[in-house]
């Protein structure tokens, strides 16, 4: 393990900002289907899932303003319940809008995620509860 050393008489000040997790922003950002009222969400980190799951809310018909500091997304007018496998396969937290469709309009497409680097990570347990919720799929 790199560890870093500081010799010197002065101490050290200041203040460095800590970016949100991606692994809690997925799942928020999935949840924001389930509500009709404006979504303001901070802090998001900037990597490519986020950037690929604000695409995949976009094509799901979010109506979405990004700026440096928030994330504003409104769902109004959002009434589709297609995920496009193109969006879900370069990420695993595509299924995430899988319960939150569900939920929301009876009915969803959503394709499995893509494969995973690490290995195997199954995903049968929001398949598991969507069948459970709401009958055979």
């Amino acid at each position: 393990m790199k560890k870093l050393e500081v010799f010197g008489a002065a101490k050290l000040k200041g203040q460095v900002k800590i970016s949100g997790s991606k692994n809690a922003s997925l799942p928020i950002l999935a949840a924001t289907l389930l509500s009709n009222r404006k979504v303001s969400l901070s802090n998001l980190p900037k990597v490519k899932d986020i950037e690929t799951m604000i695409l995949l809310l976009k094509s799901l018909g979010s109506a979405i303003n990004y700026n440096k500091k928030n994330l504003i997304i409104k769902n109004n007018k959002q009434n589709k319940t297609f995920a496009s496998y193109n969006l879900v396969k370069t990420m695993r937290a595509g299924i995430l809008v899988l319960g939150p469709l569900l939920a929301k309009f009876g009915k969803a497409k959503v394709s499995l995620p893509g494969g995973c680097a690490i290995g195997t990570r199954p995903v049968d347990i929001h398949l598991h509860r969507s069948i459970k919720t709401w009958g055979q799929l």
